[in-house]
């Protein structure tokens, strides 16, 4: 009931947004052939912006014609704009261009087709287009007489070098991540599949931000469905700025209230392609090196790229570990509550004497000695991610350390206590992605407080009401567990375990990948003479 009143008030304020919205979209305003009113509009569309910069400048023509240009001098570089556009219309127009009475084009187009040495150049004869390719970064040329202006690239701005990204980083595989520039993350794509297949569609979310957004997919693979949905729902927003790729995440998900993440994030170009290769869709934000792939599975969140550089042991091997892992970071604190404080008769009487003779001098129960080390650790690791990195690990290791043996020196807390939260912490570190480090921390308080009410039932409720959530949930119409749940055989083979990769003939069937097909089989290793990887 809750949920349906509030979705109900989130629906009316959407569209009193859209309604107010409507006035600040305005139709197209084409150029005029009076220069001196196409340089009045532009002057009063970027009035007080300084570093806007209009020159004007005389066509040595026969008869000159009277000229200006426009840039963003924070966005362009100035040896382009002088070496490419300047010199090239100011000192060999009077060499190459006629007059207007013996010239079969347009001066435009002669400008456009014959001195522009400029790849990226086209003509626009809207206003409001031509503003928002200024603030692109580009040149735009207005020639007195001519209601259509000249637009070239000039862009010159300062971008973060491609390194390897600091939240995703491995021992084995590529070391690039993506950076802050649109461009060349889809650049970082298109190194790794070299295929027309590869589609780039690029749209402009933000009102005021005008931020550019592509959504990247392999025609063929990517279920055509899907496409449209996501394309669907990016363009349904409506809001005044898109500064991050956080902001469109929140704005696409299927479900708002939940704490599991709906959509993938990365900074890894090779996990990026081998999702679309999955047929999952990217959705690439400009100004942001986080990159947003959906559909989004739960198992999809466990899985590391570095498990398909190696072997498929051992692949297997830390997949089963990392699992383990995620059990004791969300039921080890709960479950040494509910043992030692409701259910001591789970354990053996020689263990209970041990830690009984421990805590007898304690004031406060286990369930509150957790509750206190687990937000004492909350705060370390949060004051080491904020802190300057050398610091931040200093302060999180030696913190954690240091209160951990002051609190069982001061007898505020027991040592199984400093072991458990310790043991919990340090498995909470295992997960791939960030997001769901997040989501189990928050669960892992739930169960505690259930643990500490009513023991190994009040987890096994909570166990029950987590895995009900978790069924419920989709993904663009993906089921979050799958393949799990719906079971589907055939894409276990990458789930708990990693199959070799001769053996993962197939693309997962719940995506709705068109191609199924992923490679031929008999494609195992075989010994010499033996026929190997014959078809």
């Amino acid at each position: 009931m809750l949920k349906k009143l509030v979705t109900k008030t989130l629906h009316r304020h959407r569209q009193a947004a859209n309604s107010l919205s409507i006035g600040d979209i305005q139709g197209k305003q084409p150029l005029t052939l009076n220069i001196d009113a196409n340089l009045q509009v532009l002057q009063k569309a970027f009035q007080s912006c300084s570093d806007i910069v209009f020159r004007e400048f005389q066509l040595t023509l026969p008869a000159p014609i009277r000229a200006f240009i426009v840039y963003a001098d924070s966005l362009c570089d100035p040896v382009l704009i002088n070496e490419s556009i300047l010199k090239s219309i100011m000192l060999e127009t009077s060499a190459q261009l006629p007059g207007k009475e013996t010239l079969n084009v347009q001066p435009p187009q002669f400008i456009l087709e014959r001195l522009l040495t400029n790849l990226k150049a086209q003509m626009v004869s809207d206003i409001l287009e031509l503003t928002d390719f200024v603030l692109d970064g580009n040149l735009i040329l207005v020639i007195d007489g001519y209601s259509t202006a000249i637009v070239a690239a000039v862009q010159g701005y300062e971008q973060r070098t491609v390194n390897e990204p600091s939240s995703e980083q491995n021992i084995r595989g590529p070391k690039d991540g993506f950076v802050e520039s649109l461009t060349t993350n889809v650049s970082l794509l298109r190194r790794r599949i070299r295929s027309s297949r590869l589609k780039v569609e690029t749209m402009s979310l933000g009102r005021i931000s005008r931020t550019k957004v592509a959504v990247c997919y392999i025609e063929g693979i990517a279920n055509e469905k899907i496409v449209q949905e996501v394309k669907g729902r990016l363009q349904k927003i409506n809001t005044d700025s898109i500064l991050d790729g956080g902001y469109i995440e929140e704005f696409i998900a299927d479900e708002p209230f939940t704490i599991f993440p709906l959509v993938q994030n990365t900074e890894r170009p090779d996990r990026t392609a081998a999702s679309m290769f999955e047929g999952k869709i990217a959705v690439i934000t400009d100004n942001t090196p986080s990159i947003l792939i959906v559909p989004c599975t739960f198992i999809s969140l466990l899985q590391a790229a570095e498990d398909y550089y190696n072997a498929s042991f051992f692949a297997t091997f830390i997949r089963l570990g990392r699992f383990i892992a995620i059990n004791i970071a969300l039921l080890a604190p709960a479950i040494t509550i509910a043992v030692f404080s409701s259910n001591s008769e789970l354990i053996p009487i020689t263990f209970l004497g041990t830690v009984a003779g421990a805590r007898e001098d304690l004031p406060f129960p286990i369930s509150v000695e957790i509750i206190l080390m687990e937000l004492a650790f909350e705060l370390l690791r949060e004051a080491g991610v904020r802190l300057p990195r050398t610091v931040g690990q200093a302060i999180s290791t030696v913190g954690g350390l240091v209160i951990g043996q002051a609190a069982v020196t001061a007898g505020i807390v027991s040592p199984i206590s400093v072991i458990i939260v310790s043991v919990t912490a340090i498995a909470s570190f295992t997960f791939p992605d960030y997001a769901v480090g997040t989501s189990l921390r928050i669960l892992r308080f739930g169960l505690i407080l259930l643990a500490s009410f009513l023991g190994i039932t009040g987890i096994m409720l909570g166990l029950m009401a987590i895995l009900i959530h978790l069924c419920d949930l989709r993904s663009f119409g993906v089921p979050y567990l799958s393949p799990i749940s719906p079971l589907s055989p055939s894409d276990l083979k990458d789930t708990f375990v990693r199959a070799p990769w001769w053996a993962m003939s197939t693309r997962p069937r719940l995506i709705g990948s068109k191609e199924h097909v992923r490679q031929g089989s008999e494609q195992g290793p075989a010994k010499p003479g033996e026929g190997g990887n014959e078809q």
